[in-house]
């Protein structure tokens, strides 16, 4: 079965922004994307996200830009199983981490950054895909949760 992905893209509260394959700029508040199980997602919507221990940016909160991007995760699950959160972040301070082993990888968040972004074709995501790691889960904000739909 095939499924869609579809939200209305006329909901950006007002003084946020899109990111899509776009650099973050500091201070700034995008709407972004989190792919994940729909009981994870729930669970996240009851009490909010929380940083994930490690990753390839280190811990925070992983996000995306593209809606149809985050929905490839998690990429061991069903997609009828996934469910896809969108957010409102506040970027705070943004460091483009634009290659792997680059010296503030796993360490940005002790040198002032809020937010690592992974640009897209980097050479550090599957298949050219573009990244974020948000720090404080307090910059956060739910604004629903994207279910396929089978078409």
């Amino acid at each position: 079965m095939y499924y869609q992905w579809a939200e209305d893209d006329f909901d950006v509260p007002p003084g946020v922004g899109r990111l899509g394959l776009s650099t973050p700029i500091d201070d700034r508040k995008y709407v972004m994307y989190h792919g994940t199980t729909k009981g994870n997602a729930e669970a996240i919507r009851k009490s909010g996200f929380h940083q994930s221990a490690d990753g390839m940016l280190g811990p925070g909160v992983y996000l995306r830009g593209d809606l149809q991007r985050a929905s490839l995760h998690p990429t061991e699950i069903p997609e009828s199983n996934r469910a896809v959160i969108k957010v409102v972040v506040n970027v705070g301070k943004v460091i483009a981490i634009n290659h792997q082993n680059h010296p503030c990888q796993k360490t940005w968040h002790n040198y002032g950054y809020d937010t690592a972004w992974v640009p897209p074709n980097g050479g550090m995501v599957m298949i050219g895909l573009e990244e974020d790691c948000v720090w404080d889960p307090n910059q956060i904000q739910i604004i629903n949760i994207i279910n396929p739909t089978p078409v």
